[in-house]
């Protein structure tokens, strides 16, 4: 049985997984190659775990939108990645702990939200492919989670899917932050991908402000 949070957290705490978001998928796999990757959260967020750090930020970020409607204070307040609130376990953006079945059903929407953000600016060819495949191996999982991540990287991008898959406005929330820490936001693909997949969620402007300040602001804490 593949630990989902355990699969998540490999992504976003490990170095070998940190190389998942500049090219484990689609067209960045050429990236990958070439040595590119984005930085690693900050320890504020990682010593939560994976699916706890991924609602962490979306919690702490909600907070301040709800905070600051109305106002331009999301743009011009700066984020302090050590000040991050962890989601209450039962609420809508933590699962009880004691549920493994919504843990892990929350883990793969956010596993799928980072291949669907990795392959923005590109297709999947066979030399990408052993090359991806060869990354995934080398991040140390077990056999059932490898199968897992293999499997769902041989289907195509379904956003219809993934929007679906937003059963509230704070799983939409963590589904974009998710997808900011599977890629560097430096093409024009993944600024469009990502308008498209904010629109498409509906959330709004504000929101998404705060949502990428607190993602910029971790990936600078871990430099």
């Amino acid at each position: 049985m593949v630990d989902m949070n355990k699969l998540l957290g490999s992504f976003l705490s490990s170095a070998a997984a940190s190389g998942f978001a500049g090219g484990l998928a689609g067209g960045l796999a050429s990236n990958m190659i070439s040595g590119k990757s984005v930085k690693k959260l900050g320890s504020s967020a990682l010593k939560l775990g994976g699916i706890a750090a991924v609602g962490a930020l979306a919690y702490t970020a909600y907070q301040r939108y709800s905070n600051h409607q109305g106002t331009a204070a999301a743009e011009a307040q700066t984020v302090n990645p050590a000040e991050l609130s962890a989601p209450p376990s039962g609420s809508a953006f933590m699962p009880d702990t004691a549920d493994q079945a919504a843990n892990d059903e929350l883990g793969l929407i956010l596993v799928r939200a980072m291949i669907a953000a990795a392959r923005a600016d590109g297709r999947l060819d066979a030399q990408e492919s052993q090359a991806i495949f060869q990354k995934i191996e080398s991040l140390g999982l077990d056999s059932a989670s490898q199968n897992l991540l293999v499997h769902e990287m041989g289907h195509p991008v379904d956003v219809d899917a993934l929007v679906s898959s937003a059963s509230s406005p704070e799983v939409a929330a963590e589904i974009y932050i998710a997808s900011l820490l599977a890629v560097d936001v430096d093409t024009a693909a993944e600024r469009s991908y990502l308008a498209m997949l904010a629109a498409r969620l509906q959330l709004p402007s504000q929101l998404v402000v705060e949502l990428e300040n607190q993602v910029n602001a971790q990936k600078a804490f871990a430099q």
